[in-house]
C-alpha cells in the first residue's frame, strides 16, 4: 500500500492531510467519514513513528474532529488547524548517506488508499 521505500532503521514523521485524503472532503459541514483504506494505512505504520495531522478547517471544528479520529483509533500525535487551502510545501535536508528525508505523496482527493 506505501508506494515507497522508507528506511529500516530509523523513525518516521508522517504528516497528513485532513480532508480529501484520510477523511472525506465535506466542507466541515457534515457527518465525518474515514476513506477507504485508512485504517489498513494506520495499521502499517509503526507505532514508534510520529503523526501529524493538518487542516485549512477553523479551530471551531477541531474538539468534533479529534472526537471523530478517537472513535475511530486513529492515532495522531499533532493536529493542526487554520492552515491556508494552498499548496503544502516540506523542505528537509538530504543526509550525507544520500538519504532523502522529504518525500510526497498526492493521493486523488477522496480516493482512499486502496490502490
Amino acid at each position: 500500500m506505501i508506494p515507497f521505500k522508507l528506511s529500516d532503521n530509523l523513525d518516521h514523521t508522517w504528516i497528513f492531510d485532513l480532508d480529501g485524503t484520510i477523511l472525506k472532503h465535506n466542507g466541515w459541514q457534515n457527518e465525518e467519514e474515514l476513506l477507504p483504506g485508512v485504517k489498513d494505512l494506520w495499521d502499517q505504520i509503526p507505532a514508534e513513528d510520529c503523526i501529524i495531522l493538518m487542516s485549512a478547517r477553523n479551530t471551531k471544528y477541531k474538539d468534533r474532529t479529534l472526537k471523530f479520529l478517537n472513535d475511530n483509533n486513529i492515532r495522531y500525535d499533532h493536529c493542526i488547524f487554520d492552515l491556508p487551502t494552498g499548496e503544502r510545501i516540506l523542505v528537509n535536508d538530504k543526509k550525507p548517506q544520500g538519504l532523502l528525508t522529504a518525500i510526497t505523496w498526492n493521493i486523488d482527493r477522496d480516493g482512499g488508499f486502496l490502490k
